[in-house]
């Protein structure tokens, strides 16, 4: 693990027009490969204003922020690094009012790549909404 990247301390900092700030994506915790991160409920981020269920976007996008911040733990913040594939694979909808919570670890590095893995839930880790596997490329490489 990177002493240098603090997940908690990069999303408390985020300006107010970032994206993550925007969707309302929040620190929860983290380890030597790993990052977990919440999405609060909110209407506004419903698919369906009568269904109340949240839109695919805002789960994606809590996703690649913690899988984002998992590589930068395991690899450190001057390894700057862009998504190169993110699949998602949606298992259930997420519980109407419920918080989503995000999980990604990244278990491998090579030179050029990160290799992440997680799920999010919203309350029940054994009940995942969603997996993801993805593949980050380190943008400094010669």
């Amino acid at each position: 693990m990177s002493d240098d990247f603090d997940p908690k301390t990069f999303l408390t900092r985020a300006p107010e027009s970032h994206h993550s700030t925007r969707l309302g994506i929040g620190y929860r915790a983290h380890g030597r490969d790993w990052c977990e991160l919440s999405l609060p409920y909110d209407p506004d981020l419903a698919a369906d204003a009568e269904s109340g269920v949240l839109s695919s976007g805002p789960i994606i996008s809590l996703m690649d922020m913690a899988a984002g911040c998992a590589v930068f733990i395991r690899s450190g913040p001057k390894k700057p690094h862009a998504t190169l594939d993110l699949r998602v694979d949606y298992l259930r909808p997420s519980k109407i009012g419920q918080e989503v919570i995000g999980r990604a670890e990244c278990y491998r590095v090579t030179r050029r790549i990160a290799f992440v893995r997680g799920t999010a839930h919203d309350g029940d880790p054994d009940d995942p909404v969603a997996h993801i596997a993805g593949t980050f490329m380190y943008t400094d490489v010669d």
